[in-house]
């Protein structure tokens, strides 16, 4: 699923990640944790193809067979929208959209017609327990409704592979628990693979692999 070898991040002469290797499994969920500043936002960024590594020698990120670094900057975006879904710590809703409609943002991008990127969409709202809030703008939802709109916002393309950037870092205690159920019943149901950079403890316990970044790199 990932294959990621001595990844490099530079910005000026600060050396963010150095020489990062990870390989992860389709249908894994794997946490990231790590003090603030070791490199784990930076790593998920590179690792999402939001951001590119620093070049060095023998370095590969590799994401379902495609290499990644090959990419030019078209076949790049097309690669992130069609296989590829990200949850922020901000769910980062459009204001002047519903919920649905922000929902079909990412799937009318890919090109796919309202006819069918709204029951695609609308499904994913039924399955997250929001079948009554297809019409509502985000101000007029919870912050755990919030997220579960970006939830299914991510889903809608049907990408193999999940990135969270502290999900529930926003959230009360009792919809951070309620997130956190969900991804695992997302795997359950879709298969997806799940990186998930945290600092809920609880969370990045529960996941498969937790993974612990400690100056740019991988320690565990």
């Amino acid at each position: 699923m990932i294959q990621a070898k001595n990844i490099h991040k530079y910005y000026d002469d600060f050396h963010v990640l150095k020489g990062v290797n990870l390989h992860i499994k389709k249908g894994e969920i794997v946490s990231i944790v790590g003090a603030s500043g070791a490199g784990k936002t930076t790593l998920l960024q590179i690792l999402g193809t939001l951001d590119a590594p620093s070049k060095k020698e023998n370095s590969e990120l590799v994401i379902n067979g495609i290499d990644i670094q090959s990419l030019k900057e078209k076949g790049l975006a097309k690669f992130r929208n069609e296989h590829i879904g990200f949850i922020f710590q901000f769910h980062q809703l459009l204001p002047e959209f519903t919920a649905l409609e922000n929902v079909c943002i990412p799937a009318y991008i890919k090109g796919v017609k309202p006819g069918e990127a709204e029951p695609r969409a609308k499904e994913l709202l039924d399955f997250l327990g929001l079948s009554h809030r297809y019409h509502h703008k985000p101000n007029e939802l919870s912050g755990g409704e919030q997220q579960r709109v970006a939830v299914a916002r991510a889903l809608i393309n049907n990408p193999s592979l999940i990135f969270a950037d502290e999900p529930s870092g926003n959230l009360d205690s009792e919809s951070a628990e309620q997130l956190h159920s969900l991804f695992f019943k997302l795997r359950e149901q879709f298969g997806q693979t799940f990186v998930i950079v945290t600092h809920n403890e609880e969370l990045a316990n529960l996941a498969d692999r937790k993974l612990v970044m400690v100056d740019g790199n991988i320690t565990i």
